[in-house]
């Protein structure tokens, strides 16, 4: 509190005031600021007196011993975690497309990676043809209102011949596509036909266990 005391007495100073000036203008008795300054009493000022003394002084109230603004509420958004797997290999085949559980995320951390929070599933990667950008077991945030309508260059979860899996997207021209893995030991599809493959949604952070 005597930062704040020496911060008012400068204020005072420089403005040409007086303590008993400052004592009319809170409307307290004529020895009221006098006190509050070389005496310490009142210990703190009233809310009122700072909130009319920041704004005659023309600085923030926090300079004044106010408190900060309590935080605004986090909002939590739970995004559901799928059973299937996407498989970085061979293929996972689909139709066992069951919630296990679900994780909570920071809403407005979630804005920054998705068109929408709510339009964002969980997986498990399976396989290891996308190394080294995934891995075998690293989960995938998955926002399916990123899918084909907005369709560019990017890592996505697929659906080709009934079975699921994450692949490297490159456009072609045509509507056509190349189907790629990361990883060199496993073969692409470097021409592929756009409408033989349905877009679940595009991968847009994965998260993995470090051992």
């Amino acid at each position: 509190m005597d930062d704040v005391r020496t911060h008012l007495q400068k204020l005072m100073e420089d403005r040409g005031d007086d303590c008993l000036s400052i004592s009319r203008l809170l409307g307290r008795n004529a020895a009221y600021f006098q006190q509050y300054l070389r005496r310490g009493v009142p210990k703190r000022l009233k809310e009122d007196d700072r909130r009319t003394l920041a704004n005659y002084f023309g600085v923030d109230e926090l300079a004044l011993g106010g408190l900060p603004p309590p935080p605004a509420p986090i909002s939590t958004v739970l995004v559901p975690r799928l059973e299937l797997g996407a498989s970085a290999g061979a293929g996972a085949h689909t139709g066992l497309e069951q919630r296990s559980g679900q994780i909570g995320f920071e809403r407005n951390w979630l804005r920054k990676l998705a068109s929408s929070p709510e339009a964002l599933s969980i997986i498990q990667v399976a396989g290891d043809s996308m190394s080294p950008t995934l891995g075998d077991g690293d989960d995938i945030l998955v926002d399916r209102g990123d899918a084909a309508e907005r369709l560019r260059d990017g890592i996505y979860v697929i659906r080709m011949d009934d079975a699921l899996m994450v692949k490297r997207l490159s456009m072609r021209p045509a509507h056509r596509l190349a189907v790629l893995s990361d990883n060199p030991a496993y073969p692409g599809w470097p021409d592929v036909d756009a409408r033989a493959i349905t877009i679940i949604g595009r991968v847009v952070w994965s998260g993995r266990k470090i051992s």
